[in-house]
């Protein structure tokens, strides 16, 4: 069951009751593709106080495969995380392999990535690996639009993945994990608005707004969001898939979004970039030399709490496995972190004040 408990203007604070727990609403999920949050480990996505975590259909099918999560009952045992985890389909995956794949109407054909053999992910496959794994929110295949594309390429595109959703609801067995349809139409808005009611026609659990961050620029992808929201069902969760920049999530919540995911806070932690009270720092750069300061001086993490900015820097700049460990784990309670503090403003009745603040932190 999903209830929005509260609102400031379009921004809802809400819960997500699934399999595995209660899930509060804004949600940050950190992405584990292979059923691991990069250089975290449970422990550690515990004390973040992470409620959700995302793995990927695509990568989990090829390796470990699915005899090793049945043995194991799930990808929840296997891992050992008993909070509730979402799998995506694996659609973006299949995209962006581009020559290595072929789309028609049964489903993506493409190439193991790891050891060249020939692969059919079909919709109905992709229902059975999901329930296999046991997720608490899965969605259904989906044809990821490429940008740019013409009207012709994105309605064609948008149909086929509407046919491969109701084809994916009516593959499902399992009733108590939930399902998300997943809208459509690039840039397009009386193609998002066909495929919105299309979904919505077959009925889901939630609806996730997908071919966005796929490279648009960010006044359109602003621009599809706030119109999805306008037409989305208002008593279902919205999940805006691969977002994004903490502005980016800040602005999608103001206009109605409940759910995120993105590889930012770890990937950019691994690349030297981090996020902070004061906004983008990277730990490359040499005046942090011989800087006894703390990474971010309003931060809780251990990082923040432990290590000079001088030492982050040593460890990065001398390729130290460590270094990657601590960045990602301060991206991530930075990000975390967001997430509560917005939920906070929304109970509160002052989210344009934080919306105006991150506004003037990242838009400089």
């Amino acid at each position: 069951m999903f209830e929005v408990h509260q609102q400031d203007g379009k921004a809802r604070l809400g819960s997500l009751q699934l399999a595995h727990g209660v899930v509060q609403t804004p949600i940050f999920m950190p992405v584990g593709t292979v059923g691991s949050v990069k250089t975290m480990v449970p422990e550690d996505l515990n004390k973040l106080n992470a409620e959700i975590i995302l793995g990927n259909t695509y990568h989990l099918y090829l390796r470990p495969g699915m005899e090793v999560i049945r043995e194991f009952g799930g990808l929840h045992r296997f891992i050992r995380w008993d909070k509730p985890i979402l799998t995506d389909s694996g659609g973006f995956q299949i995209f962006s392999l581009n020559n290595q794949r072929r789309i028609d109407e049964t489903g993506a054909h493409f190439q193991s990535h790891i050891d060249g053999r020939k692969i059919s992910l079909t919709p109905e496959l992709a229902v059975e690996i999901q329930e296999t794994l046991g997720a608490d929110i899965h969605m259904v295949l989906d044809e990821c639009t490429p940008f740019p594309a013409t009207y012709e390429q994105a309605r064609e595109s948008m149909q086929r993945s509407m046919r491969w959703a109701k084809r994916s609801r009516d593959a499902r067995n399992r009733p108590e994990l939930w399902q998300f349809g997943i809208v459509q139409g690039s840039m397009y808005e009386d193609l998002r608005r066909e495929s919105i009611e299309k979904l919505t026609d077959i009925g889901f659990e939630g609806y996730s707004i997908g071919g966005l961050s796929v490279g648009e620029p960010k006044p359109d992808m602003r621009r599809i969001a706030q119109f999805c929201c306008e037409y989305l069902p208002e008593n279902k969760p919205r999940y805006m898939m691969g977002v994004g920049t903490p502005l980016d999530i800040i602005e999608s919540i103001a206009v109605g979004v409940d759910m995120f995911d993105c590889v930012m806070p770890t990937r950019n932690g691994r690349n030297g970039t981090l996020f902070t009270s004061n906004g983008r720092v990277n730990i490359k750069n040499s005046k942090f030399r011989l800087s006894q300061d703390p990474l971010d001086p309003n931060c809780s993490c251990y990082t923040c709490q432990t290590f000079s900015l001088s030492y982050l820097r040593h460890l990065f700049m001398a390729q130290e496995y460590t270094a990657l460990r601590l960045l990602s784990l301060h991206n991530l309670t930075y990000y975390l972190k967001l997430i509560h503090d917005i939920r906070g403003a929304i109970r509160e009745g002052r989210f344009q004040e934080l919306l105006a603040h991150h506004r003037g932190l990242w838009e400089t």
